[in-house]
């Protein structure tokens, strides 16, 4: 079972932070979970393996983090929940790894992505003039992806459509390190302003950047 970690966040939502290592057959995967008939059948249409394993990937995840057995599904606009449990829920996943994130009380969004794509794009469409300022050439590739999964994650938390990534959200300038905190300004189109802090880790080669509000 390749259970990586689950860590009991420090911060007032009482949240939880689980990630899985991918590195089970699919085959191995599906003798892990106690996915839902219904479920399973869903993830079997997904044509790319990568995929199926990453969703069953959460399911063990989920397995693992719930006494319970729990029924994900998911709102219109794509946004996870779970059906017999009132835990708020932010799923990510990339090509070796899956991370969940849970608060009892509050509302979150975590995101992870490894650190070995180029994240080059990521400047022109989703960076302030200010927060492209702030690059450091020697740690830009590794900066860029904090910035994305940190407005990412923000995203994931507000559930809202349309947003300008660039425009509405601002992280502050950080320091980059092993792990950290981030502040950022989530401003909505009516111009009000709301506050929000992050925290991220860098590990294995990925990052994972996570938000309560």
């Amino acid at each position: 079972m390749a259970l990586f970690n689950v860590l009991d966040l420090d911060d007032p939502a009482r949240s939880r932070l689980g990630i899985w290592q991918i590195s089970e057959s699919e085959a191995e995967l599906r003798n892990l979970t106690s996915i839902p008939s219904d479920e399973l059948e869903e993830i079997s249409y997904i044509k790319s393996e990568s995929q199926r394993k990453q969703k069953l990937a959460v399911r063990a995840l989920l397995d693992a983090m719930f006494d319970e057995k729990v029924y994900l599904s998911h709102h219109d606009n794509g946004k996870p929940y779970i059906e017999n449990n009132a835990t708020n829920i932010s799923i990510t996943h990339t090509d070796k790894y899956v991370a969940v994130l849970l608060s009892d009380t509050n509302e979150v969004g975590v995101d992870c992505e490894s650190l070995s794509r180029d994240f080059s794009a990521v400047e022109k469409k989703a960076l302030s003039d200010e927060e492209i300022e702030d690059l450091d050439d020697e740690k830009r590739n590794e900066q860029l992806a904090i910035y994305w999964c940190a407005k990412e994650a923000i995203y994931k938390l507000l559930s809202q459509y349309d947003l300008d990534f660039a425009e509405q959200i601002e992280i502050d300038d950080f320091r980059l390190k092993g792990e950290g905190e981030l502040d950022a300004t989530f401003t909505d189109k009516d111009g009000y302003e709301q506050e929000l802090e992050l925290r991220y880790m860098t590990f294995d080669g990925h990052v994972v950047v996570w938000v309560t509000d």
